[in-house]
């Protein structure tokens, strides 16, 4: 951050390193345990809901990856930290609806919550004209098939829902490219239940996608169950930069 003035000041600075020490620390030990590379896991600092200030601080402590979840807030903050003069790569992890798909496309690196083939269509109608490079995507699956709660449905028949025609249609759309999978642990779930039914679903899923590697699972309280059953990416929010009602 030399020659910039300091976003957050020094205390939350300080908070936000040690956060950060802390999850990392945290991936390191879940890597070792499973036998995996850290270098293998990416963490996305989820910033919804804090200022633009704390994506910009912690650019300037390492981090590359940021995750939004709600257009209405990411599209501004994304603006506002691409004006303090850093990079960053952004993950657009929520629900997302078709006609926010052009709002998306513009600031959004990734999007990991891809549930319809008319959500995908959308998409890369979007990025045909807003980008100048492929959109990256990933498939929102739905671990208990509960369509209600979002996720695209494995082994469904449905055109729009299953989760084979929703990747087949962003593996064939030519402004789009299909990264892989992303889940959320469904509510009354233990993780270790809801993220080997995932890596099941993910092992099926690369076998027709060989190149959609990419496994979006796991928040602050279960990284380390996700990155056991081999998680590529962690979306961390609370973990990282604190309870937001406690923030001054």
């Amino acid at each position: 951050m030399t020659g910039r003035p300091d976003p957050v000041g020094p205390d939350r600075r300080a908070a936000l390193t040690a956060g950060l020490a802390v999850v990392r620390t945290r991936i390191a030990d879940a890597c070792a345990a499973a036998g995996r590379d850290p270098a293998g896991v990416t963490m996305i600092a989820v910033t919804k809901t804090y200022p633009a200030g704390d994506a910009v601080a912690l650019t300037g402590l390492g981090v590359t990856d940021l995750g939004e979840n709600r257009d209405q807030e990411a599209a501004p903050k994304a603006a506002e930290v691409a004006a303090a003069g850093v990079t960053a790569r952004w993950h657009f992890i929520g629900q997302l609806q078709r006609n926010k798909a052009r709002s998306v496309v513009r600031y959004a690196d990734v999007v990991h919550s891809v549930d319809s083939v008319r959500l995908a269509r959308a998409l890369a109608t979007a990025a045909e004209s807003g980008r100048d490079r492929p959109l990256e995507t990933l498939v929102q699956v739905s671990i208990d098939g509960d369509a209600a709660r979002g996720g695209a449905l494995p082994g469904a028949a449905d055109a729009d829902r299953g989760l084979g025609p929703v990747a087949e249609a962003l593996a064939g759309l030519g402004s789009l490219r299909l990264a892989g999978l992303m889940a959320v642990a469904p509510l009354g779930w233990e993780p270790e239940r809801a993220f080997a039914r995932l890596a099941e679903v993910a092992e099926g899923f690369r076998a027709g996608h060989p190149a959609a590697t990419a496994l979006s699972a796991g928040m602050s309280g279960d990284l380390e169950v996700a990155i056991g059953y081999g998680a590529t990416h962690v979306r961390v929010g609370s973990a990282l930069l604190g309870m937001r009602s406690t923030l001054r």
